[in-house]
């Protein structure tokens, strides 16, 4: 199995240390599974125009690609202005409807506002439904409080409560595949 992970952040790191850190988790759980990291930062991901993907730069061809191809996914936004990031939209924007039939698409989120742990639920979750994936019903935010001064998790809950998402989404994933 193929876990890919998306950072939907175009700047700072808090959201690419905690893709990475489920991905750890998870081939923890699992040797076998394999892991990518997919971070936006490191593509130009040309805006959604309507045009059959053949038709963009090769970064959206190669993103779009590696993400359908995956077995699974993990993705992960900060939380600007009470919103999933626009890098993260644009990108799931490129979609067809049922891009993610039979995938787990776990959900991780970073932000300054505890409430904003609700943006998961109420906008990015019924994104991926609508892509017809399969979200679990836990998910992961992290306050910007649980990281040190190098972008580093010190919070142990938080680094429990990926450990368990991490299992979570494996047995999911291996349950429909």
């Amino acid at each position: 199995m193929k876990l890919v992970g998306i950072s939907g952040s175009l700047v700072g790191w808090k959201t690419h240390v905690a893709i990475n850190k489920v991905l750890a988790a998870a081939k923890a759980v699992d040797s076998d599974v394999k892991t990518e990291m997919i971070d936006l930062k490191d593509y130009d991901v040309e805006f959604v125009r309507g045009t059959p993907l053949a038709y963009y730069n090769e970064d959206t061809f190669n993103v779009i690609n590696k993400i359908l191809a995956a077995d699974f996914l993990v993705i992960g936004t900060p939380i600007y202005q009470a919103s999933i990031s626009g890098a993260l939209k644009n990108l799931l924007d490129h979609f067809p409807v049922d891009a993610f039939k039979n995938k787990v698409t776990g959900i991780v989120s970073t932000g300054a506002v505890e409430k904003h742990f609700l943006v998961s639920e109420y906008q990015l979750k019924p994104i991926l439904s609508y892509l017809k994936g399969l979200v679990p019903a836990y998910n992961v935010f992290i306050h910007n409080d649980s990281f040190d001064d190098e972008n580093e998790i010190i919070d142990e809950e938080v680094t429990e409560r990926i450990d368990k998402f991490a299992e979570e989404l494996i047995r999911l994933q291996q349950n429909i595949s």
